[in-house]
């Protein structure tokens, strides 16, 4: 069996971010606090502002940071698994059948096809590595 994943480039895992921002929640309420004790009221308005544009801002990161494409050969049987904002999508093929579509020059994308179903894959690795990974993956179809 063979088995290839390609995964988002994240600095940071969901766990480190959520870490990064408690500190981040804990540093502005004691300065938003700090403010507002020395009557300064507008502060911790533009404070609770703030954390709202950046709670959302990690919530959009946080979704995608786990993203993934799995491709594996086993046998006569090609599969692929996507994993995008926490949508698990599971795609069957018959490897003797199966047809790989290289990306056009630029493209971000290849794609592999089996009469009516398409499937779309390569986002998360550069051009230069879609042809080296379709070069190894043609070597395991029929």
């Amino acid at each position: 069996m063979r088995r290839w994943q390609m995964r988002r480039n994240c600095a940071l895992t969901p766990k480190q971010l959520l870490q990064f921002y408690i500190a981040l929640v804990c540093l502005s309420l004691i300065v938003a606090t700090g403010f507002f004790l020395a009557g300064v009221w507008v502060i911790p308005i533009f404070t609770a502002l703030e954390l709202t544009a950046v709670t959302i801002g990690f919530l959009i990161y946080c979704r995608h940071a786990l993203d993934s494409e799995t491709i594996e050969v086993d046998g006569k049987r090609l599969m692929v698994k996507k994993f995008i904002g926490y949508k698990e999508t599971f795609y069957e093929f018959n490897t003797q059948w199966a047809k790989i579509e290289p990306p056009i020059e630029g493209s971000k994308i290849f794609h592999i096809s089996q009469s009516n179903m398409r499937v779309e894959l390569g986002q998360f690795i550069r051009y230069e590595q879609q042809l080296a990974l379709i070069r190894q993956m043609r070597a395991c179809l029929g």
